[in-house]
């Protein structure tokens, strides 16, 4: 496997949510050794490291966000040896692995916690956020769960409460806890020695809480209860920067490995503050995927980005993950995949380190489920106002065989029904397909260094319609022009470039090659257009 120490950069991180990849034991749950299966593939595809969503035992109250332990594989997805294989494949062929951790919580079923609870004096009852009642009676403090409720839910047995976050089978831990600390840098340790290469953190910025534990300020203003509390004590302590150091001191001492962190509630700025060379490779910052369809939107999200990062840290985007609508849901006009490349040149073309979620790269849209059929426990709890995070989990759509070539039983949820006509097997035979279009854009970004290396200069928008941005190296400079209408659109080249010859690098609607020596260029509907300063 490659020693570049700049993987992280230069590279693609795919997610694969494991569940919804491929089985290969007719459980109708995705595995292991699917994932191995499929190694060649997405080595085809071109990325460079597969993000894992967890592959731990959980009771699955939150589907593998909550552990019931962290250095063991859930039975349902395969065994050490298997996972050993995977991570054996995947280096032969130049991928990376890296694991989600989810240390802010467990599940109330992991031994630790069915230790804390037996007895106030049990030596593990500190590792979580027991508390007495408030003198009146009832929970601690004011604080509630995000997915809805009181955060303390009472023990009788006990006579206290524990905090939960999420689901009151996921109570957080108490990361103020020595024990508790050296614990889980031991779970970094566990993997690190077994070869993998980096790690996601779950809503890292969450786990300490204020150690007093006041009652947060209210806000007037929210549709849920959660939005009315301004969260100023569970989530972002100053806690948090001198367990970064260490987290990256024990990460660097491995060598090429990577750590992005998951921020819950935070701005850009503060995103940004965790990262730097003795913090966190990377975190995500969720503007960029929370913006419409719009050029002035997405050009100030990646201005945000750019200003908050200063220089300090490598930027990541990301349009997909497991917990938001899919992006071809979100933007595209039914089955017409024209928004989807653009929104996919945009990801792939910026400054930054690229995150993919499995199915984005064919259009996956969002499953519709009815009540009766949500897992998800969002869903669950907030239908029909959010209908949670299902709709973006369907198996993957591998071809048109039955149950889209995920299963050979039911899947755990059900296949889209467009996956007669939306599958792998059938865009790889068209070249004009989405696949095909990923395919050729992440080739670009390997070939050209102004693409994987290069600075980033936003151009100001000629107008609403197109996105436009310079890469550049001292040897390179490639301009990318974005349309985001359905209709024919002059450019006008801005000053700093206007002297400039421009030879077409790429685009699907032109030939290549074409030299640009004029002081403008028409850009056809949903155009993605690369030129190169020739």
């Amino acid at each position: 496997m490659s020693k570049n120490s700049l993987w992280w950069q230069n590279g693609i991180i795919y997610q694969i949510y494991p569940r919804s990849f491929m089985d290969t034991t007719t459980s109708g749950i995705g595995d292991l050794n699917g994932i191995i299966n499929k190694l060649d593939y997405l080595a085809d595809l071109g990325i460079d490291a597969i993000w894992l969503s967890p592959i731990f035992p959980s009771p699955d109250v939150d589907f593998g966000y909550d552990v019931a332990d962290y250095v063991a594989i859930d039975p349902r997805f395969g065994t050490m040896a298997d996972f050993d294989h995977l991570l054996k494949e995947a280096h032969q062929r130049n991928i990376r692995i890296i694991l989600d951790l989810v240390l802010n919580h467990t599940s109330d079923q992991h031994p630790w916690f069915k230790e804390s609870r037996k007895s106030r004096d049990n030596p593990y009852h500190d590792w979580y956020l027991w508390k007495d009642s408030s003198p009146k009676g009832g929970p601690p403090n004011n604080w509630v769960s995000i997915f809805g409720g009181s955060g303390w839910e009472f023990d009788a047995q006990l006579g206290q409460y524990y905090y939960h976050m999420f689901c009151k089978g996921q109570p957080d831990l108490n990361w103020h806890h020595p024990e508790v600390r050296e614990a889980l840098l031991n779970v970094f340790k566990f993997w690190l020695e077994r070869g993998v290469d980096g790690f996601r953190l779950d809503v890292f910025n969450m786990y300490f809480k204020h150690s007093e534990l006041p009652d947060n300020p209210k806000k007037l203003i929210g549709l849920r209860p959660f939005d009315r509390q301004a969260h100023k004590y569970e989530v972002s302590q100053p806690e948090m920067y001198p367990l970064l150091n260490k987290i990256r001191q024990l990460l660097d001492s491995y060598g090429n490995t990577y750590v992005v962190g998951e921020t819950f509630l935070a701005s850009p700025e503060h995103t940004a503050s965790y990262c730097g060379q003795d913090k966190l490779n990377a975190a995500f910052n969720f503007e960029l995927a929370e913006s419409p369809w719009k050029v002035k939107r997405f050009t100030r999200a990646i201005k945000n980005w750019e200003k908050a990062l200063e220089g300090h840290a490598w930027p990541n985007y990301f349009l997909n993950n497991h917990d938001v609508t899919r992006s071809s849901s979100r933007y595209c006009r039914g089955e017409d995949d024209a928004r989807a490349k653009v929104s996919a040149a945009m990801l792939l073309t910026l400054r930054g380190t690229p995150f993919m979620y499995y199915g984005e790269e064919i259009g996956m849209r969002n499953i519709s489920l009815k009540h009766s059929q949500i897992l998800d426990p969002v869903g669950k709890r907030y239908w029909p106002f959010n209908k949670g995070r299902d709709g973006c989990r369907a198996p993957m759509q591998w071809d048109d065989s039955v149950n889209a070539g995920f299963s050979s039983t039911a899947p755990w949820l059900p296949v889209h029904p467009d996956y007669i006509s939306r599958n792998v097997s059938k865009q790889k035979s068209e070249p004009s397909s989405l696949l095909n279009f990923y395919k050729q854009l992440i080739h670009l970004r390997k070939e050209h260094p102004a693409l994987n290396q290069g600075n980033l200069s936003m151009l100001d928008p000629q107008n609403k319609s197109i996105l436009s941005y310079l890469r550049q190296t001292p040897g390179e400079s490639i301009l990318v022009l974005l349309n985001f209408k359905p209709k024919q659109i002059a450019y006008q080249f801005p000053k700093q470039i206007a002297n400039q010859n421009w030879r077409v690098l790429f685009s699907e609607k032109r030939q290549t090659k074409e030299l640009c020596q004029e002081q403008s260029i028409l850009i056809s509907s949903y155009e993605t257009l690369l030129l190169v300063a020739d």
